[in-house]
């Protein structure tokens, strides 16, 4: 893991920062008891540049011969790893990142939460009477 910030501490943050988020999955290898590696970096970037984390690490996957032969053939095919894989590995940095973000004193890596919208008004049902 490493991180750093790059905005000085006394200087107020700016009032919009894009964060950026990529993972990238780099390999994926068979061990000698049947499970697999899958090496990573995890990144979190800034706009403006106020910090940067970056989180490598490997992946174990374990499971049934057939699930993870499926998996080594689909790499070697080029294909993109299976999505649970990808979501895993994405929660657990995630939440490394979050609290790395904390330590620095910088937004976290969260999406924006929504504000609540309120309901529109009721439409009037226009009633109209013929003779």
């Amino acid at each position: 893991m490493s991180a750093e910030r790059f905005w000085e501490i006394d200087r107020p943050m700016p009032p919009q920062v894009q964060i950026g988020v990529n993972i990238n999955m780099l390999d994926i290898n068979q061990r000698s008891d049947g499970s697999l590696d899958a090496p990573f970096i995890f990144t979190v970037s800034f706009v403006p540049s106020i910090a940067q984390i970056s989180i490598k690490g490997k992946a174990k996957i374990s499971g049934a011969s057939e699930e993870t032969q499926k998996i080594i053939e689909d790499h070697k095919a080029q294909k993109a790893p299976p999505v649970q894989l990808v979501q895993a590995v994405s929660n657990a940095a995630m939440a490394d990142a979050i609290l790395i973000s904390r330590s620095l004193n910088i937004p976290p890596p969260l999406p924006p939460i929504p504000q609540p919208q309120a309901p529109p008004p009721p439409t009037k049902a226009d009633t109209r009477y013929t003779a």
